[in-house]
């Protein structure tokens, strides 16, 4: 019990921590455009309203970022005193990026970041211009690293395990770095970061629009011009992106894909990958009866509205590509990509515990300096490596992740998604074609504030269902959540869970207030004076 409760508490303090960190990453990442976007035009124009507006998107970021990174350092903490099993294992490779991410985009960020804000009257517009975009420019190189080695954990690859140390190590970096995972996840995060600040922004242009503030009635629709075209070309790249991660995630977390669809029977394939039966159904819209012990498509739904063929589609760009459900992923026998049939899940955990048991023989013979059966269980260490953490589980159900959550995340981020691909078109054909009419559009501008939660619901939900959707793995099949545990008091986790929870949402509601307050003063309606003294 004491384990169970540990390792809940440790996960339940993770995700509180990385949902609320996640609240202030997509809007530091888009908001950041929209200031340089809008600090170009003054560059461009030599406008002073311009001067004006850039600077107070520029202040609104700065609230944001400065929260933004004291939930990130408390989250990279995390990694050493809640998962230091995890850490030991993989620190060298997960070490590299975070320290990369440190010393270059940390430091770029706050080089930069000092001369936006302080640096208006004392360099020249063209320099100032340039830290602007180098602030953003630093802030999405650190999104990279970060991300990079999250999808590292997704998908491991170019590493190397030890058996004396019993650690991986980094055999190859660009494999770590370039994979198509982690290509695919940054562009997906940073497209919908860039999707997430454009709404923000729009949404309080439109504010000003229903109130009717004569004030900011100019920055509104000069900056709604500028603001829609951009965030509706991030929504298009982000349901692009998007389509390449089903992709990616069908042929490298295959049960994640499983679990998004509530797939149970998939069918059998060809050697060649199609579908015997035909192409598999993509579930539209249903009700999931979250029962445990579920075998059939039929039991897992109260209803289910499906596209013929569609998820083939989706997750092979084929209508009769092969998709496996959760009963062919745990009973194998079915054709993988490279010819060969896979595995049942008992094969695998059989495998894990080969790797395991003879992790534990070459320790012994390391004793006794018994090279021949050191390499003799390394063999067997290596052959078995890509199971290793198949050792850990105690039986297959442990392999299914929680299916109603991930279906109604994936769904949810996908129905908001198409939502505002819509508004930000109506909003960019409007404002910039139509200005007079898109002023009194009072029911579009109540629908773009309503989009402003539903995009931070979107956001999220994308993440749940990239982190539940691989449980119960830390690392995809290398190590699972149980065994990168630290073995720490559970009520030592409890207690800075609690802490945790009030520190966030006080900082949470604290930042809300002051944003409330910035966007009603809303940008400065003349230059502030220039204090010559300092001069």
């Amino acid at each position: 019990m004491e384990i169970d409760a540990l390792l809940n508490w440790s996960r339940a303090q993770f995700a509180l921590t990385a949902c609320y960190h996640w609240l202030f990453v997509p809007l530091t990442l888009g908001l950041g455009i929209i200031m340089s976007l809008a600090e170009t035009k003054y560059y461009r124009t030599r406008k002073p309203e311009w001067k004006r507006w850039a600077q107070f998107w520029q202040k609104l970021f700065g609230i944001n970022f400065a929260i933004g990174v004291a939930t990130g350092i408390i989250l990279e903490f995390e990694f050493g005193t809640n998962w230091s099993n995890y850490s030991w294992l993989v620190g060298d490779i997960f070490g590299a990026p975070l320290a990369i991410e440190g010393i270059l985009a940390f430091f770029m960020e706050a080089t930069f970041i000092a001369v936006m804000f302080f640096g208006w009257e004392k360099v020249s517009p063209r320099f100032h211009l340039a830290s602007t975009w180098l602030t953003i420019i630093g802030a999405t190189i650190s999104a990279v690293w970060i991300l990079i080695a999250n999808a590292w954990m997704q998908d491991p690859q170019g590493v190397t395990f030890n058996p004396e140390t019993v650690r991986s190590e980094m055999s190859d970096f660009w494999a770590v770095a370039l994979s198509s995972t982690a290509i695919n996840k940054f562009w997906h995060t940073v497209t919908s970061s860039w999707l997430l600040g454009s709404l923000f922004a729009l949404a309080v242009c439109a504010y000003y629009m229903l109130r009717k503030d004569k004030k900011h009635h100019e920055f509104a629709l000069a900056n709604a011009r500028i603001i829609a075209p951009f965030g509706l070309i991030a929504a298009i790249l982000t349901i692009v992106t998007g389509d390449i991660s089903a992709v990616n995630v069908a042929e490298r977390q295959p049960m994640k894909l499983a679990a998004m669809e509530g797939l149970y029977e998939g069918g059998m394939n060809t050697p060649d990958g199609k579908a015997v039966n035909g192409g598999t159904a993509l579930s539209l819209f249903g009700l999931p009866t979250g029962k445990d012990n579920v075998t059939t498509d039929e039991d897992a739904f109260h209803f289910n509205v499906k596209v013929p063929g569609m998820l083939s589609l989706m997750a092979t760009h084929s209508f009769d590509g092969y998709v496996p459900g959760i009963n062919n992923l745990l009973n194998g026998g079915y054709y993988l990509p490279d010819g060969t049939i896979a595995l049942s899940a008992e094969e695998k955990m059989e495998r894990g515990r080969m790797a395991l048991a003879a992790l534990t023989n070459y320790h012994n013979a390391l004793k006794v300096q018994d090279r021949a059966e050191m390499e003799a269980q390394n063999k067997i260490i290596q052959e078995n490596f890509p199971y290793f953490g198949y050792g850990h589980i105690n039986d297959r159900s442990e392999l299914i992740p929680n299916i109603p959550i991930n279906y109604y995340s994936f769904r949810i981020m996908v129905g908001c998604g198409i939502l505002f691909v819509l508004v930000l078109l109506i909003a960019t054909y409007f404002a910039r074609k139509k200005p007079e009419k898109y002023e009194k559009m009072r029911w579009f501008h109540i629908l773009t504030l309503i989009c402003l939660p539903l995009v931070y619901l979107a956001s999220q939900s994308g993440w749940i269902v990239a982190e539940l959707g691989r449980q119960p793995w830390t690392i995809q099949n290398i190590l699972p959540v149980r065994a990168a545990v630290s073995s720490i008091e559970s009520s030592s986790v409890l207690i800075t869970f609690t802490l945790f929870a009030i520190l966030f949402t006080v900082l949470l509601i604290a930042e809300i207030n002051i944003m409330i307050k910035s966007v009603k003063e809303g940008p400065a309606l003349q230059d502030a004076p220039v204090d010559s003294s300092n001069n």
